[in-house]
């Protein structure tokens, strides 16, 4: 003969656990307050939203600080490069140094740098 237990009789605890833990948590979190669980995901989602708007602006300001736009002392042509750096120009290839907003000529030391002027014949015969 085959011995059956009742099946009222059997109980399974793994649900009721899973369920013991998530009432839990809840009693928990209420007991707590969920005010600052809110005002933390409020708070997150502020952040994630003016972020981006602040990394352009700031991007923006050091761009337009940075960046110099002038004619290259030796041949006029006119281009732009970060302030405070080394250069060439493109037209010429004549290597230059970007100081206070102006391209300079990058002359090793010692170099003396001279303008040199055109005298036109005629001021000459007078």
């Amino acid at each position: 003969m085959n011995q059956e237990r009742p099946r009222i009789l059997k109980f399974n605890f793994s649900k009721v656990s899973n369920w013991l833990i998530v009432l839990a948590v809840v009693w928990l979190l209420t007991s707590i307050g969920l005010g600052w669980l809110v005002n933390s995901i409020i708070i997150l989602i502020g952040i994630l939203l003016l972020l981006p708007i602040l990394l352009f602006v700031g991007v923006q300001w050091w761009l337009s600080r940075n960046i110099i736009q002038d004619e290259c002392p030796v041949c006029g042509y006119e281009f732009t490069a970060l302030n405070q750096t080394q250069c060439q120009c493109p037209n010429c290839g004549e290597p230059l140094q970007v100081e206070q907003g102006h391209f300079s000529r990058l002359t090793p030391p010692g170099t003396i740098d001279v303008q040199a002027v055109d005298v036109s014949a005629q001021t000459l015969d007078d």
